[in-house]
Parts: C-alpha cells; sequence; structure tokens
C-alpha cells in the first residue's frame, strides 16, 4: 500500500485510490480559504485541489491538462489537479498559496 506524506502527517491508500479522496479522509487542507466552499468537488473543473506532488501518480488526463493549461495555471508550474490523481506508489504532497494552488509560496509541504 503506497505512504503519503502530507501536511505533517504520513497514512496508507490503497493503489489507484484517488489523491483528493484520501487527503481529505486524512484530514489534509486541500483547498485554501475560500476554495474549501467554492469548489467542484472533485469533477476537475475548478483548478483549486493543485498541489505539487512527487513520486508514483498517473498520467495526466485531456480534462487536467485543459485546466492547468488556463490561467491562473500554467503546465510549467509542475501542479497537479489532487482530484485527478490516481495513487500509484509512495508521495509527497505540497501545496501552494493562492485561491487556486497557484502561488509561489508554500502553505504546507510534505513535511508540515
Amino acid at each position: 500500500m503506497p505512504t503519503i506524506q502530507a501536511q505533517g502527517k504520513t497514512f496508507v491508500c490503497e493503489t489507484g485510490a484517488n489523491l483528493r479522496q484520501v487527503l481529505l479522509k486524512n484530514g489534509v487542507r486541500v483547498y485554501n480559504g475560500g476554495a474549501n466552499t467554492i469548489n467542484c468537488h472533485g469533477f476537475g473543473t475548478c483548478g483549486t485541489c493543485a498541489v505539487a506532488v512527487e513520486g508514483a501518480v498517473s498520467e495526466m488526463g485531456l480534462r487536467e491538462k485543459t485546466r492547468l493549461s488556463l490561467p491562473p495555471h500554467t503546465l510549467g508550474q509542475n501542479r497537479r489537479l489532487s482530484c485527478q490523481v490516481k495513487v500509484l506508489g509512495d508521495l509527497k504532497v505540497t501545496k501552494y498559496d493562492g485561491f487556486w494552488g497557484q502561488g509561489d509560496q508554500v502553505v504546507w509541504t510534505a513535511e508540515g
């Protein structure tokens, strides 16, 4: 079972699990500010659950690639929409600032 490190927590999940669901289930703050209330609830259309991920995850699909190609995101930011990511192995997750998680300042890292 893969191990995930996020916001100073370490937990395991099933291979193929949805990253957003796993993070929320384990009390990790996936959203910044008002995005906690105003988000697409995992449909991959709003972009507010964007995180940086280190480790084995699914390839980026068309929906995720399209959303991350639109402002305020750019594909060059190396962010993923946690709602569109399947966990395939051990991960370290980092969240950045900004409503969509698109900023340059770290909000939390794998370690805390």
